[in-house]
């Protein structure tokens, strides 16, 4: 099983080699980003290559597969514009939300069981093999009690990328009670002085 495993990270990593070229070189000596640009009409099926990548590798590890949702797309699409709006890559909102409640908020009735974030110029496989990499990202990915994906992201006109990738499933948790820093005001809101 780990020897299958370790063939598909290889052909995931080839895949993301073979999209992508050599970066150009900048005048600082730095690789200058080739900037992926996504196309509104490409949505699904972005999300559809990324749902079946991560099938497969659940598979290996003996996962069932997990099914795209609209509720947690929804819930990665304003959490990803969110990032953007707040320039940091964080799973806390701006209004202090954590990921389960934003899914909550979203309509997803099932229990969030983890969110894998990215602030990045690299496609959604090249992400995708990063999040493999880390111990953390990589156990969101395959979690066994997944039955759900949420996948979405936003693109700023520069072209960096803020993904965010949701997985849930199992029983209905009771609401999530509120982020106690949500309910502080926020620092635009105080009195100037």
């Amino acid at each position: 099983m780990k020897r299958a495993f370790f063939l598909l990270i290889s052909s995931l990593f080839l895949l993301t080699a073979c999209e992508t070229p050599a970066p150009a070189i900048g005048t600082d000596g730095k690789p200058v980003p080739r900037v992926y640009r996504i196309s509104k009409a490409e949505t699904s099926r972005v999300q559809f290559r990324m749902l079946d990548s991560v099938n497969a590798l659940r598979q290996v590890e003996g996962a069932r597969a997990v099914k795209l949702d609209a509720t947690l797309n929804a819930a990665a699409a304003t959490h990803a514009r969110d990032m953007a709006v707040q320039n940091r890559p964080w799973h806390f909102g701006s209004d202090g939300s954590s990921p389960v409640e934003r899914a909550w908020r979203a309509g997803y009735r099932q229990t969030m069981l983890g969110e894998n974030i990215s602030e990045t110029f690299e496609t959604e496989l090249q992400t995708l093999a990063a999040w493999m990499q880390d111990p953390s990202t990589r156990d969101v990915i395959v979690e066994p009690e997944a039955e759900h994906m949420g996948f979405a992201w936003f693109q700023e006109p520069g072209g960096k990328i803020w993904w965010t990738l949701i997985m849930g499933g199992g029983p209905t948790p009771v609401q999530p009670a509120p982020n106690p820093l949500a309910l502080l005001p926020q620092p635009e809101a105080l009195p100037q002085g």
